[in-house]
């Protein structure tokens, strides 16, 4: 393996002699490297490198060169006229000592190195070292991390705003029939977040039933109006609970998916290579993914709705000794159009929220498997700050308009 890599730098150097340079590198009584120093007009040191200078070779310390040397040196220049052979080992060398000398700086005249060194010298420095954010020990104070989280806010708005503007774009698109994705496409993406998402719905929906009948009996017994337990879970469920729960749990299981197929394919430049196509990455993938959590989410905080209830009803009629007709009729009476359409529009604001937040973070995903864990973890805290504050928002606006 070291072979083929020595091979490999030296066709850089040689071009059609790698061959004799290969063979060369195998001949075992070729000298071993060596490694001279002279001065030259005081400020200026020549090295002058020998021989094999290969990674099976017990290479010197790039350091040596420095501190043999006084303080007035400025200058450093190479000569390999004798050098038989290298490979990543002197270009190992050359690299600390490059690194040493701009620390001190000792000024580097690359000349005399052979022309493939010079030029895998010239790739190396051209990418940058990734620097390591170490973490502080200490604990931060409460204001600098609001100050930090106020910050980053403001940063992101713009992104979120243009990203915001490119959806409006696409749906226009959509309403003039010029929205490029595949049908197909968009009934997978139905498929997946609906269909598949019953089970987990299905709990969260009966337990949090459970948990608003009996926070509610403990309360309504103690006016002997146990019956109100349906009024309280159906109106909650199918206005309120039903929706919020159902956005957040697709906000976990959809939102982070999302943001980590956009972003793994961010990562892999499948996104670049459809800006080279001409083709929409808003249009082909966003689109398909906003449109299917916006007509599934209603549908599935419509079934939370009644699982809830159908909660209720066992615990009023297992342990508050309520009749099922009485909780039946008593549940009609309760729930009326504008509750279930309140609920259902919800439900796809949630549901449009999510996607924004899924679509969005995967859009801006880093280069690297580590940015898109970041971003997963990103849609989701997003998605759920969205849902949240969109909740608000229309609850006031429904009260104030008496619905």
């Amino acid at each position: 393996m070291q072979w083929a890599v020595v091979a490999c730098f030296k066709q850089i150097e040689l071009g059609n002699g790698a061959d004799v340079a290969f063979n060369r590198l195998h001949n075992s009584g070729e000298k071993k490297w060596q490694l001279d120093m002279h001065r030259i007009g005081g400020d200026l040191l020549q090295v002058s490198c020998a021989g094999r200078w290969c990674l099976d070779q017990d290479l010197p310390a790039a350091g040596v060169i420095l501190t043999e040397q006084g303080e007035d040196l400025r200058r450093l220049s190479f000569d390999t006229t004798q050098l038989s052979a290298w490979d990543t080992g002197f270009l190992a060398f050359l690299r600390t000592l490059l690194k040493l000398c701009a620390e001190r700086g000792v000024g580097i005249d690359q000349e005399g190195l052979p022309q493939g060194v010079r030029r895998l010298l010239e790739m190396a420095g051209a990418v940058p070292e990734k620097k390591v954010v170490k973490h502080r020990n200490g604990k931060r104070s409460l204001f600098f991390q609001v100050g930090t989280a106020t910050l980053e806010f403001f940063r992101g708005a713009p992104a979120m705003l243009y990203f915001l503007g490119e959806i409006t774009a696409s749906f226009g698109r959509l309403l003039r029939g010029r929205a490029r994705f595949r049908l197909s496409d968009l009934w997978w993406e139905i498929e997946e977040v609906g269909p598949r998402a019953l089970v987990i719905v299905s709990v969260i929906s009966f337990l949090v039933g459970l948990i608003l009948a009996y926070l509610g009996a403990d309360q309504l017994r103690l006016v002997g109006a146990q019956i109100f337990i349906a009024d309280l879970v159906a109106i909650g469920m199918v206005r309120e609970i039903g929706a919020l729960m159902t956005g957040v749990i697709i906000a976990g299981r959809t939102g982070a998916a999302f943001a980590a197929q956009l972003g793994t394919m961010q990562v892999n430049e499948e996104i670049d290579a459809f800006k080279a196509l001409g083709i929409s990455p808003v249009d082909f993938l966003v689109l398909p993914r906003i449109l299917a959590l916006m007509l599934m989410v209603p549908i599935l905080t419509f079934y939370a709705g009644f699982v809830g209830m159908f909660a209720g009803m066992l615990v009023s009629t297992t342990i508050f000794d309520i009749g099922m007709f009485e909780y039946y009729t008593e549940t009609l009476r309760a729930l009326s159009l504008k509750h279930i359409l309140v609920g259902l529009s919800k439900g796809s604001v949630y549901g449009a929220m999510v996607a924004y937040a899924g679509c969005l973070r995967g859009i801006q995903c880093g280069r690297s498997a580590e940015s898109v864990g970041e971003a997963a973890t990103s849609a989701v805290v997003t998605a759920i700050l969205l849902i949240t504050i969109s909740a608000s928002i229309m609850t006031i606006i429904y009260y104030r308009l008496g619905i």
